[in-house]
């Protein structure tokens, strides 16, 4: 960490500044998703698409280009311009925050390397961070263009590594500025035993996030909506297990879902376990930390429950995302304080 306080003021505010702005696109990517927004631009335009369309030529241009692909003629063949207008707009201001990001990240990167306050293996750090958001990039373009050609939506897998890769981003940032806060210098992969229930709580969390994006991209939640039974049954009736290589089915909406449903059944019950110990160990430190993550954990439960109960609310499955993206940083915070 750099030595001198006003360089880390200046770090904690630019990194606290990038974490907000990455959690703002996750929001709105996910809004984006939920409503079906995300193929409405149908080309790759890092610079020209910087500015939306400016006349109604310009919109025509736009809304021709997404009547060629499948998700118009199989989903919205009845779609008016003015409906175009609307989802344009959601992938328009996904795709700025994401320029808005980059810039934000590499202009400030520059001046600390300009004014050499800052440890070589922090640059080396951050340098690594502007990378993965410039694949981050690459990789929503990736994710897009699956679902341009033959399908009317994205490959869930490539939204799935999407989504995953701006959780990686988060965590690095949201870890950086524990340090700064602190004035610590801890790493994350700390192999001892007092750490590593807690290193193992969040890269389950870390999994579920993955599962919650099969089943957005699949939209297996229009399956089985109830609870807490898959339709009378605990697992679902539309699946025949052959074979262990059955279980590995990441196509089939009504598997994907009953992993989704139970990994959060066994997060609930380690967290539980975790806090029980926490108490009974009288370890103070992490009273805070699992408190918060006890409430936020019950929140995501009740939104999960009633997104599907709901019928998919767009505006309760959009809090579900959220509150996950809160739950993984509140299970980091828990996992940087157990580190002595």
């Amino acid at each position: 960490m750099p030595h001198d306080k006003k360089t880390k003021d200046l770090l904690f505010y630019w990194l606290s500044t990038i974490t907000f702005l990455v959690f703002l696109m996750i929001i709105v990517g996910g809004y984006t998703r939920l409503t079906d927004s995300g193929l409405s631009i149908t080309k790759w335009e890092l610079f020209i698409g910087i500015l939306p369309p400016l006349n109604q030529s310009d919109w025509e241009n736009y809304f021709n280009l997404y009547k060629k692909i499948p998700q118009y003629q199989v989903m919205n063949p009845f779609m008016t311009i003015h409906d175009f207008k609307i989802i344009f707009y959601w992938e328009y201001a996904h795709r700025v925050l994401g320029r808005i990001i980059g810039l934000f990240f590499l202009i400030p990167l520059i001046y600390f390397q300009f004014i050499k306050k800052i440890p070589a293996k922090y640059l080396k750090l951050y340098y690594l961070v502007f990378f993965i958001i410039v694949l981050q990039g690459l990789i929503g373009w990736y994710m897009v263009s699956s679902g341009l050609v033959n399908d009317v939506t994205v490959s869930h897998y490539r939204l799935s590594l999407h989504l995953s890769l701006a959780v990686i981003i988060i965590s690095i940032l949201f870890w950086q500025i524990l340090n700064l806060k602190d004035n610590k210098n801890k790493l994350f992969f700390v192999i001892n035993k007092e750490s590593i229930p807690y290193l193992f709580l969040f890269l389950l969390i870390f999994l579920q996030i993955v599962f919650g994006a099969f089943v957005s991209g699949l939209d297996a939640g229009k399956l089985y909506q109830t609870w807490p039974l898959m339709n009378y049954n605990y697992f679902p009736d539309d699946i025949m297990i052959k074979n262990i290589s059955d279980l590995f089915n990441f196509d089939s909406h009504s598997l994907v879902q009953f992993y989704h449903r139970n990994i959060a059944y066994f997060i609930s019950l380690y967290i539980i376990c975790l806090a029980y110990i926490i108490f009974k160990r009288k370890e103070k430190n992490l009273f805070k930390p699992i408190i918060y993550l006890v409430f936020i954990l019950l929140v995501q439960i009740c939104l999960g429950i009633f997104t599907l109960l709901s019928n998919l609310n767009i505006f309760i499955a959009s809090f579900h995302q959220i509150t996950s993206v809160i739950l993984i940083l509140t299970a980091l915070n828990l996992y940087y304080s157990s580190i002595k």
